[in-house]
């Protein structure tokens, strides 16, 4: 029964123009998007509030700051695999349906997570078990994302719509710490367990309406495809899969993919910049520049607001330049070089503002355009998890590699990493980290720069 729930429907074509369909896009697609960006911006309502809620737990004595990072390392591990894992499942399947569920999940585990706290003496491992799993749960809310949004979108259309949706975690992230609070305070009289239990009656309520509102692609209405819609000729990758087994897909057009695997590696050394700024701006306001810890929280900010200009940017200027998402992440890493100067030798409140507003806008041109990119060498069976792995490398290797790695080097109480003979300790090693980390990302992007040239001069010819 279950399984014909998420099953992706495909009833008789119906008696429709294609001219027709394409006047009737934009209402049906505009649905199905709305469930992708709520269930995404909803997912951060049940991820961040554990953020907000951290000083609260360790200041009363609930719980210890070791003990709050193991449960967020459960997070990262669980959410990390799962990524792949999880993606792989979701493929052949009505992936926003799915991610909708997998919503309602995250948030009774949210919902318990809070009941737990209410109990004297909570047991760190259940909360440890809870939050893994909600970590685990929530891993393919992007790559389904991004696989609906791309069976729904042609070629030519797809980056903006996919920037426009990024906004989603920007939104969501911000908001999740604020509603925390209010619904602590005002429904649980400051009981820290709200934060947990309030935001899950949300997200419970964006799960539900999500499973039943929309389709999963064109074809799910009777209609054509999106490519035959907008007059794009069907990709060579869809065209072989369509006979292939599931099996058989992740073989050929994934795990022997070298594209998808350049990509999922370029991905790592994007994210180490993006986290040794993202993770560590706060911390280098204080101690590297003297700032206040007002402006050390203001950082953050700053960062966000960049980013979410960028997820809007970047996606709609490689639409300009007819699907060359490889080319602007290479422009946009190119300038990251001159940028991340700045923001190493800016030495007050403005100066840091503006580098750090700008490394957002950049920072997430090359991570949005690899997830774009990726789709584009894979076939829409297969689209889930190409956009999983990405994330899994990100996550396992950039994001930790950023986080502990360069808070090693960064921490003056350490002896530093050793590498190649050179010592690397203190802020500055963290800069020159980040700029090996960007010459290498060009130099894995320019490969894979002229595989997507290829492809769309190849599918222009199809197209004469």
């Amino acid at each position: 029964m279950l399984n014909q729930f998420f099953a992706l429907h495909h009833p008789n074509k119906i008696n429709i123009s294609v001219n027709e369909e394409r006047k009737l896009w934009f209402k049906q697609f505009i649905k199905s998007f709305a469930v992708v960006f709520f269930v995404y911006f909803g997912m951060y309502l049940v991820r961040n509030n554990i953020k907000a809620a951290t000083p609260l737990l360790v200041e009363n004595g609930t719980i210890t700051t070791t003990q709050m990072g193991v449960i967020g390392l459960a997070f990262s591990i669980t959410y990390g695999i799962g990524k792949t894992l999880m993606s792989t499942f979701v493929d052949g399947h009505n992936a926003k349906r799915m991610i909708s569920f997998f919503l309602t999940i995250s948030a009774f585990l949210s919902l318990l997570f809070g009941i737990v706290l209410l109990i004297n003496n909570a047991m760190t491992g259940v909360l440890i078990a809870l939050w893994g799993l909600n970590g685990l749960f929530q891993s393919p809310g992007g790559p389904a994302s991004y696989s609906t949004i791309s069976r729904w979108t042609p070629e030519t259309k797809r980056g903006r719509w996919l920037g426009f949706w990024n906004t989603s975690h920007n939104i969501g992230g911000g908001l999740a710490g604020i509603l925390a609070l209010w619904g602590a305070n005002h429904l649980f009289h400051g009981n820290v367990a709200g934060m947990f239990i309030f935001p899950a009656f949300i997200v419970l309520i964006i799960g539900v309406v999500g499973m039943f509102v929309g389709q999963d692609e064109p074809e799910e209405l009777g209609w054509d495809s999106a490519p035959i819609i907008f007059n794009e000729p069907e990709s060579l990758q869809n065209q072989q899969a369509a006979t292939m087994t599931k099996k058989q897909i992740l073989k050929e057009f994934v795990l022997k993919n070298p594209w998808v695997w350049l990509l999922a590696i370029a991905n790592v050394f994007v994210y180490i910049v993006r986290i040794g700024i993202d993770n560590w701006a706060p911390l280098y306001a204080v101690q590297a520049l003297h700032l206040s810890n007002t402006a050390a929280v203001s950082t953050i900010f700053y960062f966000e607001m960049g980013a979410l200009v960028g997820s809007l940017s970047w996606g709609w200027i490689s639409d300009l330049l007819k699907g060359r998402r490889i080319v602007v992440a290479l422009f946009s890493v190119f300038l990251q070089f001159f940028v991340l100067h700045i923001y190493t030798v800016a030495h007050n409140e403005t100066a840091l503002f503006v580098a750090l507003f700008v490394m957002g806008w950049l920072v997430f041109g090359p991570q949005l355009l690899i997830g774009v990119s990726v789709v584009g060498f894979v076939p829409k069976q297969a689209l889930s998890v190409a956009n999983g792995l990405t994330g899994t490398f990100a996550y396992l290797f950039g994001d930790s590699l950023g986080k502990v790695g360069l808070g090693y080097i960064a921490d003056p109480k350490s002896n530093g990493l050793k590498i190649f003979g050179t010592v690397l300790h203190g802020w500055s090693s963290t800069f020159v980290v980040m700029y090996a980390a960007l010459i290498i990302a060009v130099i894995l992007l320019i490969f894979v720069a002229f595989a997507e040239e290829r492809k769309i001069r190849q599918t222009e010819k199809q197209s004469v």
